[in-house]
């Protein structure tokens, strides 16, 4: 991959956005930034898996990674999307090193829902403001992190997020910091993003507690 720095302007420059794919992701958690960074101003995205081949979502949806890890060992943008085949990478020691290889590489690198466990494994959140799916936060505090009750949380070049649809607030944030709040305001427009769901239920504070009760079982 040719060595191009991240482009901080409208200017068309490569950016170059990582994305890891697992058996077990999330949609949203890929598709919805996928779908933000996908219109910045000379962006590229990579899909990379442990092996290049497809992999599936919980629910069967398939998407393709082109690059293995061993094919790409930088970026731009590092974005680890989470779901419950994260669990499976967190004590893979060769998936672990090779976060932390393309990370000391990035400008930035990002998480969405449970993909911060995976940064916090690899000691990149050691110390760090964080945030994750709420369903995932005790998890998360057995690292050392200190952990926010925000949408998304940047701490340097870190942004994580909370769980899922948060990916997609957290992606325009980015493209504000990568190509100016213009460029993601126009991005913002251009996806008609101006959610108002017919329910106030997006959080356990909101939730009733029959609802809640549903996610023990």
């Amino acid at each position: 991959m040719q060595d191009i720095k991240v482009a901080v302007t409208m200017d068309a420059q490569l950016i170059r956005i990582v994305i890891l794919l697992f058996d077990g992701y999330t949609a949203l958690d890929v598709i919805g930034p996928y779908e933000v960074l996908s219109r910045l101003p000379g962006a590229k995205i990579y899909f990379c898996g442990h092996e290049k081949r497809r992999y599936k979502d919980t629910y069967g949806l398939e998407l393709k990674a082109d690059y293995s890890i061993n094919e790409i060992t930088e970026a731009d943008i590092l974005l680890i999307p989470g779901g419950f085949g994260i669990d499976n990478f967190l004590r893979n020691k060769e998936i672990v090193d090779w976060v932390q290889k393309v990370d000391r590489t990035t400008s930035w690198t990002v998480s969405v829902c449970s993909g911060s466990l995976l940064l916090a494994e690899a000691g990149i959140l050691d110390d760090k403001d964080c945030t994750t799916h709420w369903r995932r936060k005790e998890q998360l505090k057995k690292y050392n992190v200190h952990i926010r009750d925000d949408r998304f949380v940047q701490d340097g070049k870190i942004i994580t997020s909370a769980g899922v649809s948060a990916g997609v607030d957290m992606a325009l944030y980015l493209a504000g910091k990568v190509a100016g709040d213009d460029a993601a305001k126009t991005i913002q427009l251009g996806m008609e993003y101006d959610p108002k769901p017919p329910f106030d239920c997006g959080s356990p504070d909101k939730a009733p507690p029959e609802i809640l009760e549903r996610f023990k079982k």
